[in-house]
C-alpha cells in the first residue's frame, strides 16, 4: 500500500469516526472549539504529552476536530 493510499484511508476513517471527544462541551472547558493538553488529559488521564504532540499535527498546542478525528482513527485518542 502506498503512502498516499494510507493517508486517504486514515483520513476517510477519521471523517467517519465521529468521535465523542470532538463533540463534548464537557471537555472543551473554555468553549473555544479546540482542546488543550490539559483539557484532553482531564478526559484521558493516561494520555502522554508526546502522544498529544503527535496528534497535534498543526503544532499549535491545541487539537481541532480534524486532529481529534485522526487521532481517534489512528488509535492514539479514545473514542
Amino acid at each position: 500500500m502506498t503512502g498516499t493510499v494510507k493517508v486517504i484511508l486514515t483520513m476517510s476513517a477519521a471523517i467517519f469516526a465521529a468521535p465523542l471527544l470532538a463533540q463534548s462541551a464537557d471537555i472543551d472547558i473554555n468553549g473555544d472549539g479546540m482542546y488543550s493538553y490539559a483539557e484532553v488529559r482531564a478526559y484521558a488521564p493516561d494520555l502522554s504529552e508526546d502522544t498529544f504532540n503527535v496528534v497535534d499535527t498543526s503544532g499549535d498546542g491545541l487539537l481541532d476536530a480534524s486532529e481529534i478525528a485522526a487521532g481517534v482513527a489512528a488509535g492514539l485518542l479514545p473514542a
